[in-house]
C-alpha cells in the first residue's frame, strides 16, 4: 500500500468530502476536533503540523484499526485526533476555536 494510491483521500477536498459524508455517524466531538485540527494547520508549528497531519490522515485513511463501517468504528479515529488537539490546542487561537464552532453548528 502506497500513500499515492489514496492520493485523492488526502487533499483538503477529500477531507471536506469524508466529513460531510461521515460527521453523523462519527459525532459531534471528532467532528468538532477534527475542524479545530484543520482551521489550527496554517498557523501550527512545523511540528504540529506534523501531528495535525498525521491526525486528520489517520481520520481519512480507508483502513484502520477498527473499520468505520462498523458499529463504534469511530472509536480508534476520535482517540486519535483527541490527542492531538490535546496536543495542539495550546496553539490554537479563540478564532479558530470559533470557527470550528461555527461550522460544527452548520452541520449539527
Amino acid at each position: 500500500m502506497t500513500p499515492i494510491k489514496y492520493g485523492d483521500s488526502y487533499s483538503e477536498s477529500g477531507f471536506w468530502s469524508k466529513l460531510a459524508k461521515t460527521a453523523k455517524r462519527a459525532g459531534r466531538e471528532l467532528v468538532r476536533n477534527l475542524l479545530i485540527l484543520f482551521y489550527a494547520f496554517p498557523n501550527a508549528s512545523a511540528s504540529d503540523k506534523a501531528i495535525i497531519v498525521g491526525a486528520i490522515g489517520y481520520f481519512l485513511l480507508p483502513t484502520d484499526l477498527i473499520p468505520d463501517f462498523l458499529p463504534g468504528g469511530y472509536v480508534d479515529d476520535a482517540g486519535v485526533v483527541a490527542a492531538a488537539v490535546a496536543k495542539i490546542r495550546i496553539c490554537a487561537s479563540p478564532e479558530v476555536i470559533q470557527k470550528a464552532e461555527d461550522k460544527l453548528n452548520e452541520w449539527f
